[in-house]
């Protein structure tokens, strides 16, 4: 009987299913935000809210006392990172010190091609990830290409120049619509039905 066991198995054992939490948690407290399927996002919100609510309590009990110190030590237990420990003590754990709870936020984004498993997406909140932002900035500092250089280099602008791209600020080649002189247009015949 299972009587009392509170968290999913996910379809691991123990050491697999913690150290995959934890590479979660450490790319969610990096990136701030992560894909995955809805039973391992559920499984890893309280993980991480857990977290930050350690780092929470460490910047309130200021430096006397050691208290950041030993916050630090426990989140270090589960974030082997250091970098995102800094991050989650210097920026993270600030921006929620008002917030009693409910530092992260799951959106269902529908079925995975593959396998049809639910994905979602953790986020945290006040920081909502706009997939397109990266694109968009691109468009707007968008910056003119380098010469090629090298042989390969010059093969792709010619391979671009007769695709129709522009490239180093010449008129694209188009394909003429003649006929060489060596090939004849063929029309295809009707055959007759019956067998003569």
């Amino acid at each position: 009987m299972r009587h009392r066991v509170a968290h999913r198995k996910l379809g691991r054992v123990t050491e697999h299913r913690i150290a995959m939490l934890r590479n979660q948690a450490s790319a969610l407290l990096r990136h701030e935000h992560l894909t995955t399927t809805v039973p391992r996002a559920k499984e890893l919100r309280p993980y991480v809210e857990r977290l930050i609510t350690i780092a929470k309590r460490g910047i309130a009990g200021g430096v006397d006392g050691g208290r950041t110190l030993n916050a630090r030590r426990l989140v270090l237990r589960d974030v082997q990172d250091r970098e995102i420990v800094a991050k989650l003590f210097d920026t993270i754990a600030p921006r929620f010190a008002a917030r009693p709870g409910g530092y992260t936020r799951l959106l269902r984004l529908g079925y995975r091609r593959g396998d049809s498993a639910e994905v979602a997406q953790v986020e945290l909140v006040g920081s909502e990830y706009d997939p397109t932002a990266k694109k968009k900035a691109e468009a707007a500092g968008e910056a003119p290409k380098a010469k090629a250089q090298g042989v390969g280099g010059r093969l792709r602008a010619a391979a671009e120049r007769l695709r129709g791209g522009k490239s180093d600020g010449e008129a694209p080649v188009k394909p003429s619509t003649k006929p060489s002189k060596g090939t004849s247009r063929k029309t295809a015949t009707p055959r007759k039905a019956g067998g003569s």
